[in-house]
């Protein structure tokens, strides 16, 4: 069973820094890219950053490029969000996800966790 739990959401100040974690588990994690999006209120989710399997590649939504950074650590089967020089914009609730191949491609999502941006 895939299994995605995000934390480390919270209150934080406009120019502020905030690391989101997501353990996985349930699927061979170093084998698959994984992904952050967000959703904000009234909004529809978006993509926010991906890594590959191996960490050799990052690719980052305009809005958070220079700002975010995504990492993965494969021996703890977990990836992170770090977000720097937050801004209001920023708030939302934030998922990871992963595309599994099963007998076809599954998505998974987590929970999310809300992160604020506020002063």
């Amino acid at each position: 069973q895939v299994t995605l739990v995000e934390s480390g959401g919270g209150l934080v100040q406009p120019g502020g820094s905030l690391t989101l974690a997501c353990a996985a588990s349930g699927f061979t994690f170093s084998a698959y890219g994984m992904n952050w999006y967000r959703q904000a209120p009234g909004k529809e989710r978006e993509w926010v950053a991906t890594i590959t399997a191996n960490a050799d590649s990052t690719n980052y939504d305009n809005h958070v490029k220079g700002r975010f950074t995504i990492s993965r650590d494969n021996t703890k089967s977990t990836v992170y969000l770090q977000m720097n020089s937050v801004i209001p914009e920023d708030t939302a609730v934030y998922y990871c996800k992963v595309d599994v191949w099963s007998r076809g491609l599954i998505t998974y999502w987590g929970q999310g966790t809300q992160v604020t941006v506020s002063s």
